[in-house]
């Protein structure tokens, strides 16, 4: 996204010295150009159909399915294997070796010699290898309290406990959704020029939709099973029950990194959020419809927030100022006369003024959805990294790349890194548990290992190495002199191009909480009711509420994420 469609606004976007801090991108909320979102909203617009031409699983909840996505043009089958994973194997942990459920996401219709093919590789997971027909590999684990509750209420004939539901919010948690290219899938370059695909994540987003209706007729099955053998009949799990269960998720470190390694993809989302936002503020005047909308989705999106649990105390304190602050917004509301000119712009700027950082973008993110008509289409420019291939500009004088780090890093330059507690911690990955870890830079012997994760650190001192050389000195020839320098050069100069690229904070410092980059990933994937764990790993839920596969024509496709109240 270039500058120019930055500035169609009438009120200007954000600064992102203000916007890419830490605690504020911890603090994103889902939106209207979140993934899972714009994914639902396609299938219904484009009519898709849905099929289960495969569903060969015993009683004890063993065997294989597939269920098919029929688009407008291509089809695409959730490929399922069910286990009978004894407990002590449970685990969501990246070194696991055994799941309740695995996936992967095959490109058509697969034949019996595909599955059985899949058969021996997809339950393997890592230690298994597909290939370019699949687009995407995943598992998931049950969440056994829960699981167990329905299958016995609808064996004995009886409905399961809402609030036991309420409690969990799913039956099974993906530990891992694999895409791009992961243990031998189809590379993200053979298929981001088909429609469907062009948004971010929508193989992943898709495979966890199909993913959610399979795991629905697993319990069903397993139910129907039990109570057969009991020589009962098993109630059918009630479709407004089963509509209010999502898909978990346990994200830890990680996926932490990837906002940091992927400069340019990221800033095409924050972009795309803040370009609708400012859209919105700058809406001239109001019809009555879309008041209605907002008020409508108010209410339903603050009862969304009173059923979110969490027992981390950092979790705990924002929830409680989240509930505190709508209520002060709620409040507030009344005395806005939302028919006066440019209506919302007001709103926002008391929100920014009066409200914390969690509530000022939960406020953020309600006010476009009635406007889907002004900011859908900024979906479509949310995909294009090309952080891989961009070329240093050699020609720039030392001189211009001081403006940017004056600009981009100018915190980081009045950073104290002689402080240990600004470097207090390293960014490695972990031979044993083969995933991203941030540890103790003074208590551990990691340094030598640390990723390159800390661009304030490293933005400092290029500054520094610069401090002796003409500013009219081309970048090229520094390079040449100082040749360690080029991987900052390179991120500093996508900043000057994509201003919502860097994260405006310090990464390494004894205070950074890694669930702010966590929170802000999944927000943009459609993520609610965040439940920290740590400060390294939370647990989400993902399509809560969303209409089934059979659903997709009958029920709401926009606006299913808030609890349902009266029709919007």
């Amino acid at each position: 996204m270039t500058l120019a469609d930055m500035q169609t606004t009438k009120v200007p976007l954000r600064d992102p010295a203000q916007v890419m801090r830490l605690a504020r991108l911890g603090s994103l909320h889902q939106s209207r150009l979140s993934f899972m979102r714009i994914l639902v909203r396609r299938m219904a617009r484009e009519g898709w159909t849905f099929d289960r031409p495969v569903f060969d699983i015993n009683e004890s909840g063993v065997g294989q399915a597939v269920l098919s996505a029929h688009g407008s043009k291509r089809t695409y089958s959730l490929v399922a294997f069910a286990h009978d994973l004894p407990a002590e194997k449970r685990s969501d942990r990246v070194i696991a070796e055994a799941w309740d459920c695995t996936f992967t996401l095959f490109d058509g219709v697969p034949t019996s010699e595909d599955i059985e093919r899949l058969s021996k590789n997809v339950p393997l997971q890592e230690a298994g290898r597909v290939t370019g027909a699949e687009l995407s590999v995943s598992r998931a684990n049950r969440s056994v309290r829960l699981w167990e509750h329905v299958v016995s209420s609808l064996a004995d004939g009886q409905q399961p406990d809402q609030d036991k539901i309420d409690a969990v919010g799913y039956l099974m948690r993906t530990t891992a959704v694999y895409g791009s290219g992961k243990l031998g899938a189809a590379d993200r370059e053979m298929i981001a020029d088909r429609p469907e695909f062009a948004t971010p994540f929508q193989v992943e987003m898709l495979s966890v939709f199909l993913t959610r209706a399979f795991v629905r007729d697993l319990v069903q099955h397993m139910a129907n099973a039990r109570a057969a053998s009991m020589g009962k009949t098993a109630a059918t799990l009630d479709p407004e029950i089963a509509r209010t269960m999502g898909i978990g998720n346990s994200t830890g470190l990680g996926m932490a990194p990837f906002l940091l390694n992927h400069p340019v993809l990221f800033s095409n989302w924050i972009t795309a959020r803040e370009t609708a936002i400012a859209r919105v503020r700058s809406v001239e005047t109001a019809s009555a419809r879309e008041v209605a909308t907002f008020k409508e989705l108010f209410t339903r999106s603050v009862q969304s927030v009173e059923t979110w649990h969490s027992e981390h105390p950092i979790q705990l304190e924002k929830l409680a100022r989240l509930r505190a602050d709508l209520k002060k917004l709620s409040s507030h509301l009344p005395s806005v006369d939302l028919t006066l000119d440019t209506p919302w712009d007001p709103v926002f700027l008391w929100a920014q003024d009066n409200l914390g950082l969690d509530a000022q973008e939960w406020l953020a993110s309600l006010l476009l959805e009635p406007y889907g008509h002004l900011v859908d289409d900024l979906a479509d420019n949310m995909a294009a990294d090309n952080t891989p291939t961009f070329r240093i500009a050699g020609a720039m004088t030392l001189g211009g790349l001081r403006d940017i780090l004056k600009d981009a890093y100018g915190w980081a330059l009045d950073t104290d890194w002689q402080e240990p507690d600004n470097t207090a911690r390293a960014w490695y990955v972990s031979e044993e548990k083969l995933e991203p870890r941030l540890g103790e830079r003074f208590e551990e012997p990691i340094e030598d290992y640390e990723q390159p994760l800390a661009p304030g650190l490293d933005a400092a001192i290029l500054n520094q190495a610069m401090a002796h050389w003409p500013m009219k000195t081309s970048v090229a020839e520094f390079l040449l002199r100082h040749p360690e320098h080029r991987h900052i050069i390179r991120r500093a100069q996508i900043v000057g191009r994509a201003p919502f690229a860097e994260i405006r904070d310090n990464t390494i410092s004894k205070d950074v909480l890694p669930i702010d980059m966590l929170r802000c990933k999944l927000a943009f994937f459609g993520a609610i009711h965040f439940d920290p764990r740590s400060d390294r790993w939370v647990r989400i839920c993902m399509y809560a509420n969303a209409p089934f596969p059979d659903e997709i024509q009958s029920r709401d496709a926009d606006f299913w994420i808030y609890p349902e109240g009266s029709e919007v």
